[in-house]
């Protein structure tokens, strides 16, 4: 099973590279899709972890509906550390688990990719990555994407980059850089190219 850890920095364009590579025929696992999943009201699966957080945090950051209010406690654990310690704790083993049952549900495809915004933020998946793919862009459109996608403040932007690793740490950790500074158009041929490299890769270490 060849698996490609596919990262970046908020705003950088991991999700629709993973699109792009989904659209090509490549599973793609992505821990925040699961992380959402395991967050969202109506699971009675979902109820441990969803119990735990409001102890945690207490019930203000449950919606209405009864699953995570994600913006209110996106607000909090990026102004506080030791509250994304505590919200990390509870969520990343069952994200990692659940990561794990769908990559091995996959495992016959000549790749696939595990999209990890928190690659270098922890160890839990180095062993089963084969090769690290780094969606990379300047700070500035990180900035201006994360602010039009997901209307944060470019505060909130800043507060989040801050958190994640720096920009000089994940080039030099990775295989492989995609340039995304241009349009979504130079985006796909960009990952088209390196899908081609990546079968190519795979079938010969057959």
């Amino acid at each position: 099973m060849f698996i490609v850890g596919l990262t970046g920095g908020i705003g950088s364009g991991k999700s629709e590279a993973a699109r792009m590579f989904a659209a090509l025929g490549v599973p793609i696992v992505d821990v925040d899709v699961i992380a959402h999943q395991l967050t969202d009201a109506g699971s009675v699966a979902n109820q441990t972890i969803l119990l735990k957080i409001s102890d945690t945090f207490g019930k203000a950051f449950l919606g209405s509906d009864g699953g995570l209010d994600r913006a209110a406690l996106r607000e909090k654990i990026f102004s506080d550390t030791a509250a994304r310690k505590q919200l990390e704790a509870i969520l990343h083993p069952a994200i990692h688990q659940q990561a794990l049952l769908e990559l091995n549900k996959n495992c016959a495809a000549p790749y696939q990719i595990l999209v990890l915004p928190l690659l270098f933020e922890g160890s839990r998946y180095q062993g089963i990555i084969n090769r690290i793919l780094v969606i990379d862009c300047d700070e500035s459109l990180q900035i201006a994407r994360s602010m039009e996608r997901s209307g944060l403040s470019e505060q909130a932007v800043s507060a989040i980059m801050h958190a994640q690793v720096s920009r000089k740490k994940r080039l030099a950790l990775a295989d492989d850089v995609i340039e995304n500074n241009s349009s979504l158009q130079e985006l796909g041929k960009k990952v088209s190219r390196i899908h081609k490299k990546y079968m190519h890769t795979c079938i010969v270490s057959e």
